[in-house]
């Protein structure tokens, strides 16, 4: 999601702390690339289920997942989140050597930001599919719709992963689901844990916006209609009893004001950015017949 035109522009009361904010300042504003305050407003980190927990900002996820081999990081935010999110996992018990695997939704500076300093300050493995690894490799240059606008520190790929593949740590079984649209590898992640001694299914849900693209004859991506429609598709059938997305508020959640996660259900999401993606695609398809005449 872009902010500025500048170049390089949830089930639980349990609470680490009594104050989801507790005064904590804001990360730093990066000097290329404008956020809004709240993606760089630290919260303390709280369980999701019993193995799940969030470790991200007020309006970036970050979810971290501990099991009995090691943790898993999903998503980081921005850049400069990197040491906070270090911090997260340490205070959950969680060492730097013990996190073991990195994935993500999608390569864009405000969730892949910090995956390359998570590496080196880790030895986590990188796992990502073909389509983003290239994105990820180039540090954000030549995005499809942002250009260079929206750069970040290059990380390399571990382990390309296929469509419905799965990715098993420690017991707990990650399957991939590709969502493409927002970006051309964007990736949806599905996992069960439990919680009051009942298994919940966790679906990590990618944006499925399109904030400022070309709908319409795209040189880029000439299919990208065909590519958001496959995503708002996939996201219907997911195994969803907890529904979390790279910007908690595009699924309701306004974290800086509860930490107990929306009801919103992962079909009523789709739905409701499929009928915000017709708007703009009617709207453009509008400009450009009043253009022909």
């Amino acid at each position: 999601m872009r902010l500025s035109a500048a170049p390089f522009v949830l089930l639980t009361a349990l609470v680490l702390s009594p104050s989801l904010h507790a005064a904590q300042p804001l990360l730093p504003e990066a000097t290329a690339y404008t956020s809004r305050d709240s993606w760089r407003q630290p919260i303390a980190p709280f369980a999701l289920a019993d193995r799940t927990w969030y470790i991200g900002t007020e309006g970036l996820g970050a979810v971290l997942v501990k099991t009995d081999a090691g943790a898993v990081l999903i998503d980081g935010g921005l850049p400069q989140a990197a040491d906070m999110l270090l911090a997260n996992m340490r205070q959950l018990g969680v060492a730097p050597s013990a996190l073991k695997l990195i994935v993500h939704s999608h390569a864009h500076i405000d969730h892949a930001g910090p995956i390359a300093a998570i590496q080196r300050a880790t030895g986590a493995r990188l796992v990502t599919n073909a389509e983003s690894a290239v994105l990820l490799q180039r540090g954000g240059f030549d995005d499809l719709h942002f250009g260079d606008d929206m750069l970040f520190p290059p990380a390399h790929a571990d382990r390309i992963v296929m469509d419905g593949e799965v990715v098993e740590l420690g017991g707990i079984a990650f399957t991939v689901h590709f969502t493409p649209g927002h970006t051309p590898g964007s990736m949806s992640w599905t996992w069960t844990d439990t919680k009051n001694g009942k298994p919940v299914r966790i679906a990590y849900v990618d944006s499925l916006s399109a904030p400022g693209y070309t709908l319409i004859d795209n040189p880029r991506q000439p299919r990208i209609v065909d590519d958001y429609r496959r995503a708002f598709a996939v996201v219907r059938t997911l195994p969803c009893d907890l529904l979390l997305t790279p910007h908690p508020d595009a699924s309701g959640w306004k974290l800086g004001e509860s930490n107990t996660p929306t009801t919103l259900t992962c079909r009523a999401y789709a739905d409701r950015a499929e009928s915000a993606f017709d708007n703009t695609l009617r709207e453009q398809r509008d400009t450009a017949a009043k253009g022909k005449r």
